[in-house]
């Protein structure tokens, strides 16, 4: 992508797409192997392959009967618990074994009936009135899982529960895993105190450095939080350099178009940034830039504390996880009923903090009554937002709208 001019705003799509087009180009970060109990979260750097066929036996789905599907009627010669096998004769058309779940099938048997289905008498089985009994019912056949050296689990894939079971079944104590990219943040802005300072009139805590680090470390980032800026070239100059060591650079606040927004031209006239565009036609987030200086990606994300969030989450997050080595990964969006009437977005997709409420049939969405983009308490009590994307008309309650599912 070429570097366009310091007005160059685009419309949230294409912001979007401009960070893809990136992430697919940036360099994946290097691996290092880790146990598998200190794997959750992290991201795969290579395949993990099947040892051997899953399952390695066909086994039985269900507590009941290995039989030779055909008769209703069968006598019962032994039993097979789980981790046991067979040494026994071969299933005939009319005799059969107990068997447990998760046990081999005996050789003859083709089918398992449950327990349910028949009556037992002495050491003789029947099927119920009206049951049937198909070849193939109620067991998993050799292979049929995963066949022996299959992917299991690709590389790029961020490591949750069922991947590292999976892990564990194929023996591998050990995994090779991304080094986890070190993301600088920069706070910026005179009025900024640390958090264990008592603030003036004028000043406020530094929320974002902390809140930013957390985004970061939860999406698998390392976050290195540098101590804030002052609003002057020589104080920006300085942090930005300290910033450069790191693999992604986020700036917090200075990328408006006030006297004292200075973050763009330091970047561009000490670093030699290009920008790939410099706002976006969203509420919050308008201000947000995304660049590259020095063979690093940076992202200038608006100061007010809600903007800074939904501009990493939307925008900047991807890129992390490119970074990561994560497999081209996107923010998660859904359906929900509104619970109350919404106006007009106008000129600009909206992004409104939201309680979205699930059920096992439907889910429902209501707005956080909100300040604006400093308002921090109405993010703290949503669980996601409402996406209205720019041009859409006036919403009534019980209309579908878009929500983002926010980590």
């Amino acid at each position: 992508m070429r570097s366009v001019g310091p007005n160059s705003t685009l419309n949230f799509y294409n912001a979007v797409a401009c960070v893809a087009e990136e992430s697919s180009k940036v360099p994946v970060a290097s691996g290092e192997r880790v146990q598998i109990r200190a794997a959750a979260g992290r991201v795969l750097a290579e395949d993990i392959l099947a040892d051997r066929d899953f399952p390695a036996f066909a086994r039985s789905t269900r507590d009941g009967f290995a039989v030779a599907a055909g008769a209703t009627e069968f006598r019962v010669i032994g039993e097979i618990r789980a981790g046991q096998s067979w040494d026994g004769e071969a299933i005939g058309p009319a005799t059969c074994v107990a068997i447990m779940t998760g046990a081999p099938l005996p050789e003859g048997a083709d089918a398992v009936v449950m327990l349910e289905w028949v009556e037992q008498a002495s050491n003789t089985i029947t099927l119920r009135d009206g049951k049937v009994i198909h070849a193939g019912d109620n067991i998993v056949r050799r292979g049929s899982e995963a066949a022996q050296g299959a992917v299991v689990v690709p590389a790029g894939t961020r490591l949750h529960a069922a991947h590292l079971g999976m892990a564990a079944a194929c023996g591998c104590a050990n995994l090779r895993v991304h080094r986890r990219p070190r993301v600088a943040i920069l706070a910026t802005g005179d009025e900024l105190v640390d958090i264990g300072d008592q603030p003036g009139p004028e000043q406020i805590r530094n929320s974002n450095s902390y809140a930013l680090a957390a985004a970061v470390e939860l999406a698998g980032g390392e976050a290195v939080a540098l101590a804030p800026a002052k609003d002057t070239r020589q104080s920006l100059h300085e942090q930005l350099e300290l910033a450069f060591d790191c693999d992604f650079i986020l700036v917090a606040g200075g990328v408006s178009a006030g006297k004292y927004d200075l973050a763009k031209s330091v970047l561009a006239e000490n670093f030699g940034a290009q920008f790939f565009f410099t706002g976006v036609r969203l509420q919050p987030g308008r201000p947000a830039v995304f660049g590259r200086a020095r063979d690093k990606y940076f992202f200038g994300l608006p100061g007010n504390p809600v903007s800074a969030l939904v501009t990493f989450g939307l925008l900047a997050r991807p890129l992390l996880a490119a970074l990561g080595g994560e497999k081209p990964w996107q923010p998660r969006f859904a359906s929900a009923k509104l619970q109350h009437n919404m106006p007009a977005a106008g000129e600009l997709t909206r992004i409104l903090p939201a309680q979205i409420s699930h059920s096992i049939t439907a889910a429902t969405v209501r707005q956080i009554p909100w300040q604006g983009s400093g308002d921090m308490a109405a993010l703290s009590a949503s669980n996601g937002f409402i996406v209205l994307p720019e041009g859409t008309a006036p919403r009534a309650a019980g209309d579908t709208v878009t929500v983002w599912l926010a980590d």
